[in-house]
C-alpha cells in the first residue's frame, strides 16, 4: 500500500503543465527570431553546431528529474507490516470550571492554572484510558470528546481560558449532564468523572444532576478549588489585570471554595472528594480509584508500519540532473563527421 507522508507537496506537480507551456513558448520565440535574420538554409549554415533537438532532451530530463523530486518530497511510503492493538481501560471525562472566579489568586497564580496543571500531570501519567474534556461557566461546552489520542487533549487544555466560554456564571449541573452525553454507554466500559471547581454554583441542582449520572454508571470525583476564606476576582484586559469585580455596594467580590456543594456532589456522584492545595490537587487520588474500576475493551485499531521510499526517488532525480548537464546543446562531432543521411550525387 502507497502512502505519503507529506502529501501537500504533490501539489507542485501542477506546475508541470505551466512549465511545459512556458518552454513551447520561448521555443517558438527563439525559432521566429531565428527567421527575421534571413533564409531558414542560410541560418543553419552559418550556426551549424547548434542542435535543435538537445534542448527538447534536456528539458524533458529536466522536467523528469523535478517530478521525482517532488515525489521524494512527498516521501513515498509503503506499508510493510500490520497489527491489531486492543485496550483496554476506563472512559473519563474532565469537567473544569472555566467561570471568573477560577481567576481567584488565593492559588497561586489562580485557580484556573494550577487546576490546567493537574489535569496536564494526570495527561501525562494516562495509558489505556479515554479522555475528554467539558469547560463550563454560566454555559456548559465539550470542548474535546473522549479520545485515546493524549497529544491532542493537552493541546486542547492548553487552548483554555475564562474567555472560552461566553455566558458567564456557573452552572455545575449543565456541565455534568454535558459530560454525561459525552459517553459511549453501549461499549461497557467504566465511566468516571473528575470535576473541577471551586464550587461555587448559582445555576442549577448540581447534586441532583449527579446523582442522575451515578444512576447511569457514571462515578464522579469532585476537587475543590479555592479556600474557605476566598479572594477576591480579578479583572482582565489583554492579559493586563486593571482591577476586581465589585459588588452592588461598590465592594469587592470575593470568591470562597464552597465545601459542602462539592461534597455533596461527590457524595451524590459516588466518588471522593478532594480540597486541593498548592502542593497536592487530589488528582492522583482521584486516578488511584479509577484505576481501581473494571477494565474493558473499548478499542481495536488496526495500524499500518510504514517504510520510507523517498530516497530512491531522491537519487534518481540526481541522476537525471547530472545527465542533464553532461548533455550538450550542440551537435554530436562523431555523428556529424558519419554523415549517416547524407545523400552523394552521382
Amino acid at each position: 500500500m502507497l502512502h505519503f507522508g507529506h502529501i501537500g507537496f504533490l501539489w507542485c506537480l501542477a506546475l508541470v503543465p505551466l512549465i511545459i507551456i512556458l518552454f513551447a513558448i520561448a521555443r517558438q520565440w527563439k525559432f521566429r527570431a531565428l527567421a527575421k535574420l534571413g533564409d531558414k538554409e542560410v541560418v543553419h549554415r552559418l550556426i551549424p553546431d547548434v542542435s535543435y533537438s538537445k534542448p527538447i532532451i534536456k528539458f524533458g530530463l529536466f522536467i523528469l528529474a523535478y517530478i521525482l523530486l517532488i515525489f521524494a518530497l512527498a516521501d513515498p511510503q509503503i506499508g510493510s507490516d500490520t497489527e491489531d492493538t486492543q485496550t483496554k481501560g476506563a472512559d473519563l471525562m474532565i469537567v473544569l470550571d472555566v467561570s471568573n472566579s477560577m481567576l481567584s489568586q488565593d492559588f497561586a497564580p489562580n485557580r484556573l492554572e494550577n487546576a490546567k496543571l493537574s489535569i496536564d500531570q494526570l495527561i501525562s501519567n494516562l495509558q489505556d484510558n479515554r479522555i475528554g474534556i467539558v469547560v463550563f461557566a454560566g454555559k456548559a461546552y465539550m470542548q474535546l470528546p473522549s479520545t485515546p489520542d493524549y497529544s491532542s487533549a493537552k493541546l486542547f487544555l492548553n487552548t483554555i481560558s475564562t474567555n472560552i466560554v461566553p455566558v458567564q456564571g456557573t452552572a455545575i449541573g449543565a456541565a455534568i449532564d454535558r459530560a454525561v452525553q459525552g459517553y459511549d454507554f453501549t461499549d461497557g466500559t467504566s465511566k468516571a468523572m473528575i470535576l473541577l471547581t471551586d464550587g461555587e454554583n448559582f445555576e442549577d441542582d448540581a447534586v441532583r444532576a449527579a446523582q442522575i449520572a451515578h444512576e447511569k454508571g457514571v462515578v464522579i470525583h469532585v476537587l475543590g478549588y479555592g479556600s474557605s476564606k476566598g479572594a477576591p476576582v480579578p479583572i482582565y484586559d489583554n492579559g493586563r489585570q486593571i482591577g476586581f469585580h465589585l459588588d452592588s455596594a461598590g465592594h469587592r467580590v470575593i470568591s470562597k471554595l464552597n465545601d459542602s456543594l462539592c461534597k455533596a456532589i461527590a457524595k451524590a456522584g459516588g466518588g471522593i472528594y478532594f480540597k486541593a492545595t498548592n502542593t497536592n490537587s487530589g488528582m492522583g487520588l482521584a486516578m488511584a480509584q479509577i484505576n481501581k474500576m473494571k477494565q474493558k475493551t473499548f478499542n481495536s485499531i488496526q495500524f499500518k508500519t510504514f517504510d520510507d521510499r523517498f530516497q530512491f526517488f531522491l537519487a534518481a532525480a540526481f541522476l537525471i540532473l547530472v545527465i542533464e548537464f553532461f548533455v550538450s546543446g550542440r551537435k554530436s562531432q562523431v555523428l556529424h563527421r558519419l554523415k549517416l543521411f547524407e545523400v552523394k550525387k552521382t
